[in-house]
Formats: C-alpha cells, structure tokens, sequence
C-alpha cells in the first residue's frame, strides 16, 4: 500500500509540474528498468507536444536560440511550461525585436508561460496561467552601467525581489514570499531601469494585450503611468521580480 501511495504522489507531483510527467511515469512502471523508461518516455512525449500541441492551439517558445527573444532557463522548457497562443507568441516575439531596436543587443526573456495542452490546466504556483494567453518575463538588468544581456538576478529569474514598499498588509498563509533568506545569494546586478520602462510601455500601448502586472513601487519609479499596467493584488505573488502579460479577453 505504501508503495501505491508514493507512486501516486510522483505522479501527482509530475503532472502538476510538467503535465506529461506524470503519464510518463504511469507508463514506465510496467517497465523493469523504470527511470529509463520514463525518461525516454516523457523525452518522447515533450518532443511530440513541440509538434502536436498547434493542434490544441498552442505553439512552444524559442528555448536555446532567438536574438531578441528566448526562455530564460532550459528549466522551463524541459517542463514544458514554454507554451502560449499564436497570437501570444507574436506579441512576445514583436515586442522582444521592438525593445532591441530601441536598445541594440537587448534579449527579452521569458519565464513561465503555459502548459501545451488543456485549457483549465493549472499552471503550479501560478493562481492563472493555465490557457496560454499569460506569460512572465523577466527584468532586464545592467551591471556598473552596463546592460547584462541574458541575464537574470537568480537562476530562473523568479525570487530576486526589488526593493520597495508593498501595499500589502503580512498575512499567513500567502502567496507573497518574501524568500529573505535567498536575497544575499544573488548577485549585486541593478535593475535596467530604461528597458525595464520600455518592456511596459510596448506592451501596455500593444492592442493585442489586456493586463500587465508589476508591483506599484516599481511603476512608480518607473514611471509608466499606463491603466493597464496595474497591481496584481496582494493574493497573488510578488511583482517585483518579473513582469506578467496577459491578452485581452477577445484575443484568441
């Protein structure tokens, strides 16, 4: 029984974390050789999606090339959380190779997007992300003076927080970490206050789009005073390490 029990808690961990994960894993318990055959597995279910999930209405994210935009960690890609509508992709896509014709060399990147299958999919932690129409990118950051192309704070580009007030009052639980013990860890980069505007502007004027998240300290600083771009709310997580992106309700 207890066997049962942790195999069911793999595959609920993978499902939620990668959507195919935990077929895969169903699968490769006939198998003698398991992790061997789950690898091969989900590797072949994940490739399959790259070139399936069009037929769902999902296309994947450049993840190892792009110019002017890509994800930001192969992380996000081996968990298949790369995945956005057409018409998603081409906002990101317009506005990576609008913010680089502004500031030459720039790559914008973006963190989690969506699953390839299933609208309604919860995308864990996220309270949305879970039809492909939403999208988080990453701040842009500068060294002495120096823009750090591809480059993020922490390694997945989450949890590297701007300092700042917050709105909200503390409250257990939450969704608002704080995550103080990481703050020291990070390297000592400042955030690229011009791309960082220009990356809020382009998407608050593109039509295609319905909502941008930050937090209030960093529109204020910024200050990009766009009735799109707006608070996330205090349920959701902090807005300080990232940018999210939704489109409008009438885009498809």
């Amino acid at each position: 029984m207890a066997r049962v029990l942790i195999h069911i808690g793999i595959i609920a961990v993978l499902t939620v974390l990668t959507q195919l994960g935990g077929l895969a894993w169903l699968l490769a318990l006939v198998f003698q050789r398991r992790l061997l055959a789950f690898g091969l597995l989900y590797a072949s279910f994940s490739l399959a999606a790259v070139f399936t999930a069009s037929q769902t209405g999902r296309v994947p994210l450049p993840c190892f090339s792009g110019e002017t935009l890509k994800v930001q960690s192969w992380a996000y890609c081996l968990m298949n959380r790369h995945y956005v509508t057409p018409e998603m992709r081409a906002v990101l896509q317009d506005t990576g190779q609008a913010i680089a014709s502004q500031h030459p060399g720039t790559v914008t990147l973006v963190l989690d997007a969506g699953f390839p299958f299933l609208d309604g999919f919860p995308l864990f932690p996220h309270l949305s992300h879970s039809d492909g129409r939403k999208a988080d990118i990453a701040l842009y950051y500068q060294q002495d003076g120096v823009y750090l192309p591809g480059k993020t704070r922490s390694p997945i580009g989450y949890f590297a927080f701007e300092d700042g007030p917050s709105p909200c009052p503390p409250t257990f639980p939450t969704l608002r970490w704080n995550f103080a013990f990481l703050q020291p860890l990070w390297p000592n980069y400042a955030l690229d206050d011009k791309r960082t505007w220009s990356a809020l502007v382009l998407f608050a004027r593109d039509p295609r789009v319905g909502k941008v998240f930050i937090e209030p300290h960093l529109k204020d600083r910024l200050g990009v005073a766009h009735p799109k771009v707006r608070f996330q709310g205090c349920r959701a997580a902090r807005h300080d390490d990232h940018i999210h992106i939704e489109l409008r309700a009438d885009q498809s």
